[in-house]
């Protein structure tokens, strides 16, 4: 099962924003993915991907070489991008055992 978050990195001039996706694809498998997303008036908006998914052993090193490459895509933009590390989605709240709720623990 896969787990995908996106995270902004920087908003251009125009209002459109470039955002990174994490994907996590399980067995140490991560990627990451670069788009644009901008905002439209006839069709509301349009995201468009502007790279290849990188894939990395380690989220964190998927998501240098992410920044890196949009850095060199957009290197007019690089200064005011988000380095990482971005965003990254634990899962779904999984409700707690009876016993557990409303425990506060190691608090004084």
């Amino acid at each position: 099962m896969s787990k995908i978050n996106v995270e902004a990195l920087t908003t251009f001039a125009d209002g459109s924003q470039l955002f990174v996706s994490t994907l996590y694809g399980g067995e140490g498998r991560f990627s990451c993915g670069l788009y644009v997303f901008r905002p439209g008036e006839k069709n509301g908006q349009d995201l468009r991907a502007v790279s290849d998914l990188i894939d990395a052993a380690t989220c964190r090193q998927a998501q240098a070489l992410a920044y890196h490459q949009a850095r060199n895509l957009y290197p007019q933009a690089a200064p005011g991008m988000k380095e990482p590390p971005y965003l990254i989605w634990s899962g779904p709240n999984l409700p707690l055992a009876p016993g557990f709720r409303g425990r506060r623990t190691n608090r004084r």
